[in-house]
């Protein structure tokens, strides 16, 4: 069949699209409940796209692709728009499939009247309408995917800005507060948790999100830079299982903050956590609760007061060689956690009890203190601090 045929027979059809574009639309609200159901796309959205698209086949029928590019402009708008309405792509291209049934029918009907194309010559017409449907319906998803990674961006961008302003605080404005809620998908009050932990895989958060769920713990969860970020919507104050579950399935170090009474506290609750995660020594894996680590957590808070500490209680012994040290520390840790028992402190360094004295007196007469003046607090904190902030140039 020759292409000034099928364009004469395409052109026939094309006066009657206004009529057609209204009988796709209810053929779309029967046929297709999709856009029922989702119900963002209006009446008056839909009869301009049918009418755009059936325009654009019609004219691509018989062509010879000169204009291609510039026809395909209406299924690119469409695919980018449903995209935009977050309509579901395969109830977009059933459309399409629906709208090519209508026209294959108009076109039969227009050749029966004009008595212009035989049977054979319509065989051809169905081939190249569906042949147009079809490029035209690749278009529409092309364009759609197109659209759908801008607005994961657009998404993820977003969500990454709800979760900084969420840890800087700014939750306590009642109406960021229900946003952030709304898009994390957490509530505004009731009990909260924050965790943080080091980055093990990308798939860390829907792993610890289904995990914390099958024990009905909600959650939601964001990567932000090496450090992963968790908070907690908690049914009681208690945090025993969720202590538990993390223990049993992270395998690095994290730390978890104090409860706190809603989101417009999780700034609070996030710095809680770090200090956590901080309080936990280099090389070791163990997930702390802030709770069990607040003498650590006061010396990190105060960097400035904590190094004070290690010089005027441990300053001269940093400046000894490593081995003797550490024996020197780890002693003295001991002696203090027994409150100054020597036997007990033999117990736990494994030694003579007069072994635990000379050390004792060895700490005594590098430091310059006589260890019964000075309060155990004081140097249980120096002893925290020397372990947890960075070697010093005492050391």
């Amino acid at each position: 069949m020759e292409q000034k045929a099928a364009r004469m027979l395409a052109d026939g059809v094309l006066a009657r699209v206004p009529d057609l574009a209204d009988e796709l639309v209810r053929v779309i609200a029967e046929q297709n409940p999709g856009y029922r159901r989702i119900n963002v796309v209006t009446q008056d959205d839909l009869r301009t796209s049918c009418r755009d698209n059936m325009i654009s086949v019609l004219r691509l029928i018989g062509r010879d692709g000169a204009d291609e590019e510039q026809l395909y402009s209406a299924a690119r708008c469409t695919g980018r728009r449903r995209a935009e309405q977050r309509m579901p792509l395969d109830d977009v291209l059933r459309s399409f499939r629906l709208g090519g049934r209508l026209l294959w029918q108009a076109l039969v009907e227009q050749a029966r009247a004009d008595g212009t194309v035989d049977a054979e010559g319509l065989l051809e017409i169905a081939t190249w309408l569906w042949e147009v449907v079809d490029s035209t319906s690749a278009q529409v998803a092309a364009s759609y995917h197109v659209a759908e990674q801008q607005l994961v961006r657009i998404d993820e961008q977003r969500r990454a800005t709800l979760w900084e302003g969420l840890l800087r605080g700014r939750a306590k404005d009642l109406a960021f507060a229900h946003e952030a809620a709304r898009i994390i998908g957490l509530p505004v009050d009731g009990p909260y948790a924050a965790v943080v932990a080091d980055v093990e895989n990308v798939n860390a958060p829907t792993f610890l999100q289904q995990l914390l769920a099958e024990h009905g713990i909600d959650s939601a969860w964001q990567l932000r830079a090496h450090m992963l970020v968790g908070l907690l919507s908690l049914d009681s104050p208690e945090l025993g299982i969720v202590l538990k579950v993390l223990r049993d399935s992270l395998t690095v170090p994290a730390g978890i903050s104090l409860v706190v009474p809603g989101l417009a506290d999780v700034d609070v609750a996030y710095r809680q956590a770090m200090l956590a995660r901080r309080s936990i020594q280099l090389g070791r894996v163990e997930i702390a609760a802030l709770a069990d680590r607040l003498p650590e957590a006061l010396v990190l808070s105060s960097p400035e007061l904590a190094e004070h500490l290690i010089r005027l209680r441990l300053g001269p012994l940093l400046k000894i060689p490593v081995g003797e040290r550490r024996i020197l520390l780890d002693t003295l840790e001991a002696w203090v956690a027994t409150a100054g028992s020597v036997s007990r402190t033999a117990e736990l360094a494994h030694c003579h009890r007069n072994t635990v004295i000379n050390r004792l007196s060895r700490i005594e007469a590098v430091t310059g203190n006589d260890l019964s003046d000075v309060p155990h607090l004081e140097l249980s904190l120096a002893l925290k601090a020397s372990r947890l902030l960075p070697p010093g140039p005492l050391a």
